[in-house]
């Protein structure tokens, strides 16, 4: 049977996506070897989170309590437990730690790789690129930042929903939230893909696992000092330094720190997202409104009390592209990258990995999307950060943004169900 090829950039050299993906794991893991055994380790936030995990571990509940060198916790409890292992097994010490952030680096790799193969956008060369960040490896393996982790389960949610494992993926990516509530800026497009590609009753379902994960993980706090846990681990109104960010440092320190400036950042976040949600991601299905207004419409329809564990309301529903599912969560979760008002440099790690996906997605030519990726890594290695790698950092943003905003929109759904013929014998 003949292969149907969409109007992807190719290459006159034809190499299969998945060995080199083998090949990259590869001589990214002999990379990371080479950078644990030769590299001086730099000691940022190790000794704080060692001392805020001793104290969960010698039974303190109150978080208020849970403190370390950088001040008091403020991630949510999955953070406690992840790290709480990290210790048990390496003792505390940084050099076994490096080891098995090395092996969580190569496993994040392996599945963004799993996903950019599903997604099929980019040309096999470009992989390579997912490689190629100095600052993403000395996040991982120099810093051993607790973003690696929460990512690293992101991008196995992201896997897990392009398998169709919903529930699943949900439960895993409310893991992810709780080691660190960045991964929120997914939830958005995620909420929407589940109306489009869910029943209302699987909607609900999701959510409430998802929301289950979060008491199960937090409740030895909730049933002792809950006030303390939400207020410290859920708290969105928290202050980063000017110093340290690497977005809006051209912005004076007075305005960045101002109420003001944070409330006009959300309101720029929130319109983005509507706007995109209405002519980009809903355009096949006429709109944000009209698509809304059609899956109420659906709901009334049915009785979503007794249907709820049934598998046959979703016989009218349509499978979405992968393409379509990734690309809706990478530019979603970028839009709030941009209207960030702090970005230190562990926060790279939020988007790096969709960065390639996302230049291919614009109608840019290969020269300038490589120029643009070059443009992006080399403004996070600027230590520190001033008003121009700020500035150009920003406007790099903004033509990214702009190429996503007038690319053609992908095929949200797939031509046919999947069926179980290639199955039978």
């Amino acid at each position: 049977m003949a292969r149907k090829f969409s109007s992807k950039p190719s290459s006159s050299i034809q190499i299969s996506k998945p060995i080199f993906a083998y090949v990259l794991l590869f001589l990214d893991a002999i990379l990371v070897s080479l950078i644990i055994a030769y590299v001086p380790y730099t000691k940022i936030d190790w000794d704080a989170y060692m001392s805020q995990v001793s104290g969960f571990v010698e039974r303190e509940r109150d978080y208020g309590n849970l403190k370390g060198d950088t001040g008091p916790l403020v991630y949510p409890a999955g953070f406690l437990y992840v790290y709480s292992a990290i210790q048990y097994v390496t003792g505390g010490e940084v050099y076994p730690a490096q080891i098995l952030f090395g092996i969580l680096y190569i496993l994040n790799l392996g599945i963004i790789l799993f996903i950019y193969i599903k997604a099929n956008v980019i040309p096999w060369w470009a992989l390579s690129l997912l490689c190629l960040s100095k600052r993403v490896h000395s996040i991982f393996i120099l810093r051993l930042f607790n973003d690696c982790f929460a990512m690293t389960l992101l991008h196995a949610a992201v896997a897990l929903i392009l398998c169709r494992r919903w529930h699943l993926g949900l439960i895993i990516f409310s893991g992810a939230v709780s080691i660190k509530m960045n991964v929120l800026l997914y939830a958005p497009p995620l909420l929407l893909l589940m109306l489009k590609g869910m029943s209302i009753s699987g909607v609900i379902s999701a959510l409430a696992s998802a929301a289950f994960v979060q008491v199960l993980l937090g409740l030895p706090f909730l049933l002792s000092y809950p006030v303390a846990y939400i207020s410290k681990a859920f708290n969105l109104g928290r202050v980063f330094i000017h110093f340290w960010s690497v977005n809006f440092k051209f912005v004076p320190e007075e305005v960045f720190v101002s109420k003001e400036f944070a409330c006009c950042l959300l309101i720029v976040h929130l319109l983005l997202l509507v706007v995109f949600a209405h002519y980009r991601w809903c355009k096949h299905e006429g709109g944000l409104i009209q698509f809304l207004h059609s899956r109420v419409a659906a709901m009334k329809l049915r009785n979503a009390i007794t249907s709820s564990f049934s598998l046959n309301q979703n016989s009218n529903l349509r499978f979405l592209t992968q393409e379509h599912i990734v690309t809706t969560l990478f530019v979603g979760n970028f839009i709030g990258i941009v209207c960030a008002r702090s970005l230190h440099y562990q926060f790279y790690s939020w988007y790096f990995y969709s960065l390639p996906l996302l230049l291919w997605k614009t109608p840019f030519p290969t020269l300038l999307r490589l120029i643009l990726f070059v443009g992006v890594e080399a403004c996070w290695n600027i230590f520190p950060s001033n008003v121009y790698s700020s500035s150009v950092l920003f406007c790099i943003h903004l033509v990214i943004l702009c190429g996503l905003w007038i690319s053609p929109s992908e095929n949200p759904y797939v031509d046919t169900k999947p069926s179980n013929r290639n199955k039978r014998k």
